[in-house]
């Protein structure tokens, strides 16, 4: 069996689960966001994420004799493969992320005008100096604090943004 890490290094499976990141999409409008993939190209790595669990149909319904799907991230998708982490799968994961990250950045670029402060990019690096019990309460409450924001519904007024942390003991 392929494991998660080794699936979500393939580009496109990656670029996939990021759009699906706190939403639902049809593959129909995963293919308006991927206007550079082909068709076939798109169905057929939508269905090995769905095969290996990664991606769940959330709804399903007729569109003019045919069923289209609705797709959302399996949030239990990774559980089974934390346990068999090593230095190179993690290595590999933090690559993925770090171009994941790219991607959106490249993603933005293409806009016709950039005005970064305006659109609020913002990456920094802060050090915190906590104890395991301080770094727990800390998880815990920036838990909370994003959990009031990540569940607000796509609406005309508001924009996506990817907020991308990363947590390394020095």
């Amino acid at each position: 069996m392929t494991s998660l890490v080794d699936l979500l290094h393939h580009p496109l499976r990656w670029r996939i689960t990021q759009l699906l990141i706190g939403r639902s999409l049809t593959t129909r409008e995963l293919a308006e966001l991927l206007p550079d993939v082909a068709t076939t190209t798109l169905y057929r790595q939508v269905g090995v994420l769905v095969k290996a669990g990664v991606l769940m149909v959330s709804d399903e319904h007729q569109v003019r004799g045919a069923v289209e799907r609705t797709y959302t991230l399996n949030a239990q998708a990774g559980d089974a493969d934390n346990a068999e982490v090593d230095h190179d799968k993690l290595r590999t994961m933090f690559t993925v992320f770090v171009a994941g990250i790219g991607g959106h950045l490249d993603q933005y670029l293409t806009r016709a005008t950039i005005d970064p402060l305006a659109d609020g990019i913002s990456f920094r690096q802060t050090a915190l100096n906590l104890s395991d019990e301080e770094f727990t309460e800390f998880i815990t409450a920036y838990g909370e604090l994003l959990a009031r924001y990540a569940d607000k519904p796509d609406t005309a007024d508001r924009t996506r943004r990817m907020l991308s942390t990363l947590i390394v003991p020095d």
